[in-house]
């Protein structure tokens, strides 16, 4: 079984490299594979509306190898930028609101008001994760506590789609997803509170409150720094 299971890594791994050297090879940017990827998430959602969650989450499978192969394109290329992380990052929000407003469209068409707002609530979990991580590492090095990132979250979405099992996922999505956040709160916090914050972050007390962790901003010219 493990000679198999690795035959098949093995296999994927070529085929994956073949792919992503025949792309690099035609020189096209990274980042419209990133919007393709974007592209892909909006019809996956526009099934995900109708109710056809099976075809959208064969939708979301293709748009997941989409979304492994723009990063791996653009290292390949030497075309690696930090405005191409965060353009990946971005677009990543937004295919993540696409599924669930689609599903808050089925379930709203269908007049099932209890999935609507359970829909809601995976929703906000989903981006909270992903804005609780950026804020954090703002202030500390590191900020990958807690289980329900986005591609565990994307395989319970692809898992739910194909075995006609949506509700059960968003309940998982919806309760694993706050109890990342409040890990990650609570994690930033401990961090924080120990000192263990970037250079350039500061701790500054303020009378009857814990240690806060302020940006330190740099005086400007002429009062009396030399740079």
């Amino acid at each position: 079984m493990a000679t198999f299971t690795g035959a098949i890594g093995t296999g994927s791994k070529w085929l994956l490299d073949k792919i992503v050297g025949a792309l690099a090879a035609t020189g096209v940017n990274p980042n419209f594979l990133t919007f393709l990827g974007l592209v892909v998430n909006f019809i996956a959602a526009a099934f995900f509306a109708v109710g056809s969650f099976f075809t959208g989450a064969l939708i979301i499978f293709f748009a997941g190898f989409l979304d492994m192969l723009d990063g791996q394109v653009a290292r390949r290329q030497n075309r690696v930028t930090a405005f191409g992380a965060f353009y990946d990052s971005t677009l990543d929000r937004y295919a993540d609101m696409a599924l669930y407003m689609g599903l808050l469209v089925y379930y709203s068409v269908s007049g099932r008001t209890p999935y609507v707002v359970l829909a809601a609530v995976a929703t906000a979990g989903s981006v909270m994760v992903s804005y609780a991580r950026a804020r954090a590492e703002s202030l500390i090095p590191l900020c990958k506590v807690g289980f329900m990132e986005r591609p565990e979250r994307l395989v319970l979405l692809i898992i739910g789609g194909l075995f006609n099992r949506m509700g059960p996922v968003l309940w998982v999505i919806a309760i694993v997803s706050t109890l990342t956040v409040i890990h990650r709160i609570y994690y930033t916090w401990q961090e924080t509170r120990a000192g263990r914050v970037l250079p350039g972050i500061k701790l500054s007390l303020q009378p009857d409150s814990p240690p806060i962790a302020t940006r330190h901003q740099p005086q400007p010219r002429g009062w009396g720094h030399a740079e």
